[in-house]
Formats: structure tokens, sequence, C-alpha cells
């Protein structure tokens, strides 16, 4: 008998989705309570399935969400399906494919392949054979049903459809779907084109075989008068081009000739797949062959893209001047998330810390239209083409660029200033004859009167903000500021936000050079604080926090103090411990005490007991849910990406201010530690489940070490064990600060570290050893071995000739400072324990001694009598013949410093 609906139970049903519809809170909040005890019935499902299939009297919102109620089950609950409803369910389903409402066949869809991810792929043999007998169907609405689930299932279980658990269904499908790229229904053909597309990426190997087919199939659909089959085909184009160039290759000047036409096709979706296809191809080998003579159309189809759409300018209230006093949709402020603290060396050349930024900034700032667009997508194209043309693609580019920068349009303008800033990375060394003369008119271009313009004019310059600060200040550097510092209070807030942006930007590359106009730029940034709105407010604590960075010890002046304090503390008072608002906070007081030092004292204490409070709450949580602090096994073998905990964020940027503190007050954070339990709660931190707690904890312990190691002391012996677990380079940034942590804990223990060393000498040198290692790891990692071997050269010299090679190679790049000197003391005094472990690699050794600009004396003494030891051991004619391996600036400067 099949199951039939109880006339009451079907009305009480058909009820709830009628109330489900209402915008009212309350009565969806009745609904959702009512599902819940309707769940608790096995034939509750039958219900919603008979709504969706059968009762062609209702209207389709209401079918269609009874299916959609009822895939949500099946997510959550579908293993306590009882086998008779499940089976009436899939039969349901497959009998009713072919509804005549759209609405109704994408519904049973998306049910389909719900049930089909739940593991049932295997377990409904049937599903599969008869989806695609269905395609053959003479009814349209059977063909066009079946073809839509097939490819929701296509787009879910690609991976699994290519496996041998199905006994490889593809072999039969993709050449199904081959035929149907000429069937007569434009939306047939998409759906064949979008099923095969999902095989791609994977190189699925039923495709690879037809390869040929497909490609000569989409060629025939090149043309296609449907939107929809025009933008698979080109998605499938660029898919193609990661994974099968080979295949592209013959026929490359017509798929580029295509794609520069569908780049300008009419429907935008079809132009923004086309134009991944040169982000896409400038990442390839090929690229530069491919596209040299095509640059001359390439190029202006990329920067008509640029131009701002009627749409983007409505979306983007482009006509709107002045919002500063409309407060900010909260929906519209993005997550902020914390980027935890690495502990990093400086190297030679890095005038500042840059690049670390440069892949956020690609974009420009169409913040609020965070979806990927044609303007965007043109731009991003545009920026990697320069990178891969560099000089070459400037003379396509200055007849049109001169005609768009002052073009009476403000639309056409605004986009020229947008090119001058995507190609400011590659084409720059051909553009600084320009930007004498370019730089002043976008400056100008900071006061239009149009806010889009203002916008992007801030973008633009940041992009050259290298080249300002390396000109005399006076010609660029002051104009920009003082027009900058007007926009970041500007009446418009996307401009304050472009404005502030730009302007954290330009403290990056000026650093100390911004000194001169620090009370003028602490003015203007302070007055921002009681005009911005609450997005902008975000971004200008980091401007705030990256001018500490900048300038350092040059904020700690009492009158800048004044300024700049008491605002921050302000807002400091008023946010809740609970507030997502503290973390852009914290990073900017982090930076500030740092800069400020001694400076810092007056406003220590507060700040102090906020971070340990919240750390101290955080780690209350925890235990309360059931977390145990320490489950080693677990924590260190699983995947990082499993940890689901974002409120522990908060524990993460207190620990990070913590260590600014005791960066910025050194000595002086002392008497804070004294009063509080921070060594007992850091203890439990560095034992934290997450990794990025971890991170934190253990830079937190190196600078409390460096600042107050009497408390730290005596819980040596446990703290040992726990970093010595960490040593794992599987979480590189937790390694790499708890191996910088040892480094300083050796060097306040002195020859107390003695019982400590073999804890955690092994994994060091294995790290040092391990191919792939990022540089900051290795370099730290060479550090903390030198300075080991330093206070215990007896324990760690016998192990000198597994190390000294790659150590040597990853200090040669450093700046000289006070970790390199303590490193190289180390293995100065491990060679004199064991000359014997340096001899194979003693090359290494001299070139490692040459990367000195001045060492102090002492240490230089050191190299000289290692140098001059060698060479006597050995004699003068093995020395000659040995030295002849140096390179001539080793040799060289090797004479010149140790006259050897």
């Amino acid at each position: 008998m099949e199951w039939q609906p109880d006339e009451q139970g079907l009305q009480q049903v058909l009820h709830l989705l009628k109330d489900s519809q209402s915008p009212n809170t309350a009565t969806q909040r009745a609904v959702q309570e009512k599902l819940e005890q309707l769940n608790q019935f096995p034939d509750f499902n039958n219900y919603l399935i008979f709504v969706l299939t059968r009762l062609k009297t209702e209207d389709e919102p209401t079918r269609s969400l009874s299916g959609l109620i009822l895939k949500n089950n099946v997510k959550v609950h579908y293993q306590n399906f009882p086998p008779a409803v499940a089976h009436f369910i899939k039969q349901e389903c497959l009998n009713n494919i072919g509804d005549p409402s759209p609405l109704i066949r994408a519904t049973i869809g998306i049910l389909i392949t719900t049930i089909s991810t739940k593991g049932e792929l295997q377990t409904w043999p049937e599903l599969l054979p008869q989806l695609c007998n269905m395609l053959n169907s003479e009814d349209y609405n059977i063909c066009e049903g079946s073809f839509g689930a097939l490819q929701k299932i296509c787009e879910d279980s690609s991976e699994l459809l290519d496996s041998d658990a199905l006994n490889r269904p593809l072999n039969i499908m993709i050449p199904k779907f081959l035929q149907f790229f000429k069937h007569c229904s434009p939306k047939i053909r998409s759906h064949a084109v979008a099923c095969v597309n999902q095989f791609i990426i994977g190189r699925a190997q039923a495709l690879m075989d037809n390869i040929d087919t497909f490609i000569e199939c989409l060629f025939a659909l090149a043309t296609d008068e449907d939107s929809e089959v025009r933008k698979n085909v080109c998605r499938a184009l660029v898919m193609l081009l990661e994974v099968r160039v080979d295949r592209l290759i013959p026929h490359m000047r017509s798929i580029v000739e295509y794609m520069l036409q569908r780049t300008q096709d009419p429907d935008e979706n079809v132009a923004l797949e086309a134009c991944e296809f040169w982000l896409t191809l400038a990442e390839q080998p090929i690229c530069k062959d491919v596209l040299s003579g095509h640059l001359a159309q390439l190029v202006p189809v990329l920067v008509n893209g640029m131009k701002y759409s009627e749409i983007d300018i409505i979306l983007l209230k482009g006509d709107v001047e002045e919002d500063e006093a409309v407060p900010d949709n909260e929906q519209d402020i993005k997550p902020r998330f914390h980027k935890s603290r690495t502990v990093t060396l400086r190297h030679e050349g890095d005038e500042g810390e840059e690049g670390e930024e440069s892949d956020e900034d690609d974009d420009d700032d169409d913040d609020s239209l965070s979806d990927w667009n044609l303007r965007k997508c043109s731009a991003a194209a545009l920026d990697v083409l320069a990178n891969v043309f560099r000089d070459e693609l400037l003379p396509h580019l200055l007849p049109v660029l001169k005609e768009l920068l002052f073009h009476p349009e403000w639309v056409v303008k605004e986009s020229g200033i947008l090119v001058l800033g995507a190609i400011a990375e590659g084409c720059m060394q051909d553009m600084v004859l320009y930007l004498p003369e370019l730089i002043p008119h976008l400056i100008q271009c900071l006061s239009d009167k149009k806010a889009l313009v203002r916008s992007i004019a801030c973008w633009t310059l940041s992009r050259y903000a290298h080249w300002v600060v390396s000109q005399p200040p006076d010609s660029y550097l002051k104009p920009l500021m003082t027009e900058l510092l007007k926009r970041i209070l500007d009446s418009n807030k996307r401009v304050q936000e472009a404005a502030c942006s730009a302007f954290a930007t330009l403290e990056e590359e000026a650093c100390t050079e911004l000194v001169p106009y620090l009370s003028f730029i602490l003015d203007t940034l302070v007055f921002a604080f009681s005009k911005y709105q609450h997005k902008n407010l975000l971004i200008l604590y980091d401007a705030i926090g990256t001018l500490a960075d900048s300038v350092g010890h040059h904020l700690n002046q009492p009158e800048y103090i004044q300024k700049l304090m008491p605002p921050l503390i302000q807002k400091w008072n008023e946010l809740k411990d609970e507030d997502k608002d503290l973390f852009p906070l914290l990073e900017c007081l982090s930076s500030v005490a740092t800069a400020l030092q001694s400076g810092f004292l007056p406003y220590c204490e507060p700040v102090y007991q906020r971070c340990v409070t919240l750390v101290q709450k955080n780690l209350a949580q925890a235990m309360v849910s059931g977390e145990s602090t320490i489950s080693v096994l677990s924590m260190y073998t699983q995947h990082p990406d499993q940890y689901e905990a974002p409120d522990k964020d908060f524990m993460i940027v207190a620990l990070d201010l913590l260590s600014g503190l005791a960066e910025g007050l050194g000595a002086h954070v002392e008497q804070l530690v004294t009063r509080s339990n921070i060594m007992t709660l850091l203890f439990q931190c560095m034992q934290d489940t997450m990794p990025e707690v971890r991170q934190s904890s253990f830079a937190l312990l190196g600078d409390l070490t460096k600042a107050c190691f009497l408390h730290v002391k005596p819980c040596i012996a446990e703290l040992m064990p726990v970093l010595g677990l960490n040593l794992n380079p599987e979480f590189i940034s937790v390694c790499n600060n708890a191996t910088w942590a040892i480094g300083e804990i050796a060097m306040q223990m002195g020859m107390e570290m003695q019982p400590f060393v073999a804890l955690v000498l092994n994994n060091l040198v294995e790290i040092i050893n391990r191919p792939n290692t990022p540089k900051t790891l290795l370099e730290n990692t060479a550090i903390t071995i030198g300075r080991l071997g330093y206070v215990c050269p007896q324990e760690v010299a016998p192990m000198l000739p597994q190390f000294i090679r790659p150590w040597c190679t990853s200090l040669r790049n450093i700046r000289d400072n006070e970790e390199k000197d303590s490193a190289f003391r180390g293995i100065c005094v491990m060679i004199g324990v064991n000359p014997g472990g340096v001899v194979q690699d003693f090359i290494f050794f001299c070139d490692a001694v040459a990367s000195w600009v001045n060492p102090k004396d002492d240490l230089r003494d050191m190299f000289y009598k290692i140098l001059h030891g060698f060479k006597d051991q050995v004699g003068e004619d093995n020395w000659q013949q040995f030295s002849e391996q140096f390179p001539p600036l080793l040799k060289e400067r090797l004479s010149a410093c140790y006259g050897v």
C-alpha cells in the first residue's frame, strides 16, 4: 500500500508552511518550535515531500518551501529516517523531476543532490542511470529537470563520480553530456556545458579521454545566442588554460581573439568570465609569446572594463557626496581578523617592512561592492599583465592614459586614475619619467568635486608612495601628505576610508621622514576620532598604529603623548570586554606602547590589568565549554583547520598587547608582572588547542624573558618541555615563536640551560635541515642553535657537522644586530670545542663571516683567530688552493677585513 497523508495532518503542515512565510519574528520563532516537534514524527517528512510533488493545487512558493524544509531535515537527520520514508521520498523525487514548474523542478533537484551527498550515491544505484535515461525524454520538462539535478550532483560530488567506488559512471556520463551541447534548447545546452565543467580542474580521466571532442564542441558553441551558454564556454576555456594548456596551444590565436570579443560581451556576467582568461593566462609561461601580438587590442578592452557601470554607481551611492553624519549599517562592517604576532628578523636591504601587505592592495577600494565584478577583474588583469610585460605594456597605454586622465567626464577620468594605480608595480621603471608631472596632477584630483574620484586618487597615490618618498620631501611628500590629511577629514565616508588606508601605506614607506610633521599629523588623526562613524574608526586605529610603528621612539614627546593618548584611552574605557572593536584598538595600543616605551608608563596599569582579565575570562570560558587545556595527542596531530573557536581572538589580541607592553616598557613591566598571575595564565595558554593562542603565548614568553626574567626563571622546568613539544614545523608560526623564545631563555639562563638542551636540540637541527622551510623559521632556528651553543658549547658542539652548512647560509643575509651577534659568538665557541666539525663546510663559514658589516671588536677577534688558525693548520699552499674557490667579492672582503 502506498503511503497516504491524513487530511488533518496535511492541513496542519500547510498551515505551518503559510506561517513560515510571515515576516513577523514571533511567528517565525513559533514555526521553528513547531518544526522541532513535528520532526519527532517519522512520517512528517512524507507530508513535506507530498506537498512538494503532489499538491498541484497549492501555490508554488509554498510547495517549494516544503521541499526546502525537507532538504534541511535530510541534511541533519537523514540517517534517522525509517527506510520506508527514505524510499518514498526518493521515488517521489524521481517521478516528479519533470514537474511543469521550473521552481519545483529546481527544488526537487536540490533535494536529490542533498540525499546523494548523504552517502546515498552508493546506496541509490538507480539514481544516475535513471537521470541519464530521462535526458532522452521528448518532454522538455523531464529533460531539463533531470539535467538540473545532474548538474547539482556533479557540483557536489565530482570527486566521488570519478572514483572506483561507483564503478566510474563518468565513462558513460561525459560522452552523454557532450551529445547535448548541440541540443535545440539553450537551457539544456547550458546545463550540459556546466556539468562537464565540473570535471576539468580535477582532470577526471573520462574527460581527459574525450578532451579533443570537448574542445571541438566548445568551439561550436562559441557564438551561441544564449548568454548563459557563452558564460559556461568562457568558464570552460579559462579552466582548460590551467589544466590542459597543451590542448589549447594549437588554437590559441583564435581563442585569444574570441576572448577579446567576449570580454566586451553586452552581458556583464559573460564579460566577467571572459576577463578571468587574462588573469589565468598571465600565470602561464606561454603568456608573453601568446599575447605580444595582441596587446594593442587587449589593453583598450581592459581599460574600458575599468569604468564604473551605471549599476555600480547606484550601488555605491556615487551621487551622494556628503554622508559623514550617516551612521554605518552594522552589516557592512566586515569582521576583523587579528593576525597573531610572529617574531621576524631584519634583512639587508629592507628599509621598511614592505612587501607584507602587497597581496591585499591590488584591489582598488570598492569595498561595498566586495563581490568580484568586471571592473575589479579588468584592473587585476591589467596589474598582472603589467608585471609580465613590464615596459612593453606602456606604449599601448600612454596614448589612452593621457586622454582618460584629463577627460571632462568624471567616470572616464576615474577609470584613468585606476589604470595608473593598476600598472604601478609592473611598469614602475618606465613610469618614473612621467611621475614628476603625474603625481601633482593626482594630488590635484584629491580635491575633485566627485567623491569617487577623490577616493581612487588616494589609492593610486599610495601605489606610488615608494617613489614619492625617494624624492626630496618638499617636492612631493609634503604636498601629498598635506592633501591626504585633508582627505582623512573629508565629508564622504568612502574618501575617509581610502585616505586613511593610503596614509597608512605612506607611513610605512616614509618612516622617520614623517617626524618633522608629527604634530600636524596627530592633530588630524585625533580630530578624525570625533568625526568618524563606526567602520572608519577601525581603519583610523590602523593608521595610528602604523604611524607609531613607522616613527618609533620619535613619538615619545610629551606634546605628542598629550594629543594622542587621551582619545585612545577614552575609547578604551568606553568599550566592553566582549566588544570586537577591542581588536583593532588593542593592536593600535600595542604599536603605540612599543613606540612610546617609558612614555606609556602613566597609561600602562589599566591596560595591563584589562589584558590579564581578558585572558583569564577566555581561559575560564574554554574550561566551561569542556575543552581540556592539554590533550597533547589531538593538539599536535590534528589539522589546524579543524579548530573553531572564534572567541579566542580576545585572548590572542590581549596576549599580543601584553607583548607590546613588555617590549615597550622593558624592565618597567616588572612591577605589573609582580602584581598579577600572568605566568600561571601564560602556562595554560601555551598548552591551548588553538595554534594561534600558542603562537602569541610564545611571543609573550620571549618578551617577558627579555624584560623581567626573574619572574620567568622559577617556571623554566615546567615551560621547557612545552616549548620542546611545539617545535613542530607543521605549525610554522607556533614553531617559529617557540624557537625564538628558547633562544631568549638560553641567553638569560647561561650555564644553567644545560639540563634542557637535550629537550630541544634534535628538533632544532632537524628543522634547519628540512627542505622548503620558510626563511623566517630557518633564521630563528639558526639563531637559537647558536645561542644554545654559546651557553652550553659542550652539549651542542658535537652536532656541528649536522647543522653548520644550513646555519651559515640562513644567517648570511641578516643585518648586524644583537641576535646575530650572540649566535655567531656561539658558533665561534663551538668551533673552539670541536674544530673538526666545520672542516668540510669551512667555505660556508667564511662566507657567513664576510656577511658582517662591522662586528664588535671582540667578535672580530674571534673570527680572526678561527680564520688564521685554519690557514696555519692547512699550510700556505693548501690555503691558496682552498681560497681559489671563493667568489671574487668574498676573497676581497676576507683579505681586507681579516688579512687572509
